[in-house]
């Protein structure tokens, strides 16, 4: 089984490729292929593009540097607990130009969820992470009005409500490192029936303690 791993990680490190393309470059049947694709995805040995395509992920790179990322350790332990706290979905995002990815998640094991893989590229354009990310960045923020980040920085937190996805409504918070740069957003989203159409007022104190706790780690390693 290691060997037909290693086959499909191989496969998916040429370029990006959704299960049919796995398939036809590994000879495996499909349930197989799927089944050690999402393992690999699991340990972030393979992660997903904005089109569900399987690519290299972020593991493999930690490996190659002899190290581990901090933050994404210490998302590990923090957003799992988050997610039993708020039973909602739980993402912690980074910026990466016009775009953010998902670098790390937490879902409820059961009921309607908020899934955004982890290795997702989503846009800078909409959302509360976006909002969060783009308020303390260098970088373009048009998306955006002046006065919508304003706040965004007096509160110290962003939600959203059907702005990246129809039905969804999210709050997010800033993980500063130990210089104190803004370096992620992490955000717990949800259905708008269940979460609210105020979802900072339910979560957002919840979210900065799971921040900061993001923050204290960093702050042990730096």
């Amino acid at each position: 089984m290691l060997d037909k791993a290693v086959v499909v990680l191989r496969a998916a490190a040429a370029t990006p490729c959704a299960l049919g393309e796995l398939c036809e470059r590994t000879g495996l049947p499909r349930a197989t292929a799927h089944r050690l694709a999402v393992g690999l995805e699991t340990h972030r040995l393979l992660a997903r593009d904005a089109d569900g395509r399987w690519r290299p992920g972020p593991a493999l790179g930690e490996l190659a540097h002899g190290h581990g990322d901090p933050l994404l350790a210490a998302a590990d332990e923090v957003l799992p607990e988050l997610r039993d706290l708020t039973g909602e979905s739980i993402q912690l995002y980074r910026r990466d130009g016009d775009a953010r990815v998902c670098v790390a998640a937490a879902e409820p094991s059961s009921g309607l969820r908020d899934t955004v893989p982890v290795g997702v590229r989503v846009s800078m354009a909409a959302g509360s992470g976006a909002k969060v990310l783009a308020a303390w960045s260098r970088g373009p923020a048009a998306a955006f009005s002046e006065a919508v980040l304003e706040e965004v920085r007096r509160r110290g937190w962003a939600q959203s409500v059907a702005e990246r996805e129809a039905g969804v409504a999210s709050v997010s918070a800033p993980v500063r490192d130990a210089d104190g740069t803004v370096v992620a957003a992490v955000s717990v989203s949800g259905p708008v029936d269940r979460i609210g159409r105020r979802p900072g007022a339910r979560w957002a104190d919840a979210l900065l303690t799971a921040a900061r706790r993001l923050e204290g780690r960093l702050a042990e390693v730096g």
